[in-house]
């Protein structure tokens, strides 16, 4: 294990994290919030005094394989909402430590569950400073395409080993280069990232959203993470052009960003022909429709049934979490269509969370497959994706990873249920933060909150919140690596 490699890499990635919590100070002398310099500049000093540690020689060996990719993105997301969580806590405005995590940690893994609950009942504006609210949706952007894909983008190796540090970040059952080197592949990725960001915030302006909304919806949007700086969410502005703008690039953020790079080469027929974005727009579809038919009764035009359904829909599958409507209040079939829509997820290789299109396409397909080698023992029967074999390396891990995400949410059940909730209730709180979502059903639906869970729970749903963000293996690498 090259454990000095580790630390360069988690002191590379924490400098980034202190150089943004910068911005947030910004905002507090922008609007006369002068007490939040001390709440986000320790911070800052802090995590520049670990990176500058962490990184004041360069290794001779930097040699990174797959444990070293793992284990240096899992310590470092660990360290970081550790660290993130202060400038809550200092600021007095969730004075609660374990609180503070974990809204910081539901910010980075881009869930958007909160603990938050005082509001203006005027303005229904939580009751925390615009710094404070700013830096919770950068959290939000910064994790939604990988603060260590930033860290990449920036530094000038070349070394093709840096792909293990990109798996161990970005979502899905495989991860491939879009050109040889990996430090390319991240600026092009980042590129869109910020392209995408730049023009929802164009567009949000237009629609008469002021500019502080528009960049801090924008940065929750674009990381599929759900933060609003009102308790009503999205739903506060009424406004069918905002809704639709924000469903648009939720959408848009939940596809796989390899489809962008090939159409802006103009390699088209490899974005259209994708089998996973035809399927995810079609499940988007599909959803929308049946739980229009199961709720038309509630709303007093089939076209605000349509705002709402098509609204929840994009923001459930694409695990953002913004809310026009409270689905505590929908019909049984309609929330439990939710649910699915929460493990099925997006697409691979987005800011979305969930199991994720292709992994319950291959799931699918490889129970095709037994079924017809049952039949027929003698038939040659493959899994294919967009007309070509899976690799059977891909396709086992899979299954394991289906089988790992069941095992561990289950304990974290057991756990949860001690706080005397539903079942329910219960498995809707672990499941929504495995998959990164943001609200599950009942008290945690999206009128409700985290906030009157036990700090064991609390803690459980943080750890669950990093295993989905980061898909079980970095963090399980992370502590199988203390016992060698």
């Amino acid at each position: 294990m090259n454990y000095r490699m580790i630390f360069y890499i988690m002191g590379q990635i924490l400098k980034s994290v202190g150089l943004f919590m910068l911005l947030p100070i910004a905002v507090g002398f922008i609007y006369g919030e002068q007490h939040v310099v001390a709440s986000f500049g320790i911070p800052f000093l802090i995590l520049m005094l670990i990176a500058a540690i962490f990184t004041i020689r360069k290794p001779k060996d930097n040699s990174i394989f797959s444990m070293e990719g793992f284990v240096s993105v899992a310590a470092s997301w660990i360290a970081m909402s550790a660290v993130g969580a202060l400038p809550f806590v200092i600021s007095g405005e969730i004075p609660n430590y374990i609180d503070a995590l974990f809204e910081t940690v539901s910010g980075f893994t881009t869930t958007g569950a909160t603990i938050l609950s005082d509001y203006d009942p005027d303005t229904m504006i939580w009751k925390m400073s615009r710094a404070c609210l700013f830096w919770r949706s950068l959290t939000h952007w910064l994790g939604g395409m990988g603060i260590l894909m930033f860290v990449l983008a920036i530094m000038s190796s070349n070394d093709s080993r840096t792909m293990h540090m990109m798996r161990a970040e970005c979502a899905g059952p495989k991860v491939g280069r879009l050109v040889s080197k990996s430090s390319f592949s991240a600026r092009i990725l980042y590129g869109i990232y910020i392209a995408l960001t730049v023009s929802e915030t164009i567009m949000l302006l237009l629609g008469g959203m002021p500019l502080y909304d528009a960049i801090t919806h924008a940065c929750s949007s674009a990381g599929t993470g759900g933060f609003s700086m009102y308790a009503d969410s999205i739903g506060h502005y009424n406004s069918l052009y905002i809704e639709m703008v924000i469903a648009a690039f939720i959408l848009l953020f939940g596809v796989n960003f390899n489809l962008y790079y090939y159409m802006i080469i103009r390699k088209f027929s490899l974005a259209f022909k994708n089998e996973e974005v035809r399927v995810y727009f079609g499940v988007i579809i599909a959803a929308t429709a049946l739980i229009t038919l199961n709720v038309v009764h509630l709303y007093s035009t089939v076209g605000e049934t349509l705002r709402h359904t098509f609204f929840m829909t994009a923001s459930t599958i694409t695990s953002t979490g913004f809310a026009t409507a409270d689905t505590a209040q929908w019909p049984m079939f309609s929330q439990t269509l939710i649910l699915l829509l929460m493990f099925v997820g997006s697409c691979a290789g987005s800011t979305g969370g969930g199991m994720k299109v292709s992994r319950i396409l291959i799931l699918i397909k490889t129970g095709v497959k037994e079924l017809k080698y049952i039949v027929n023992p003698r038939a040659v029967a493959t899994v294919k994706m967009d007309g070509k074999p899976v690799e059977k390396d891909v396709v086992r891990g899979v299954s394991s990873y289906l089988i790992l995400f069941l095992m561990l949410m289950a304990t974290s059940l057991l756990i949860i249920s001690l706080d005397k909730y539903s079942i329910e209730e219960s498995a809707s709180a672990v499941i929504t933060c495995m998959n990164n979502i943001g609200f599950g059903v009942g008290s945690f639906g999206p009128a409700g909150g985290f906030g009157d869970l036990t700090a064991l729970s609390k803690v459980t749903l943080c750890f669950d919140m990093l295993l989905g963000r980061l898909e079980i293996y970095p963090l399980i690498m992370l502590f199988a690596s203390q016992k060698r």
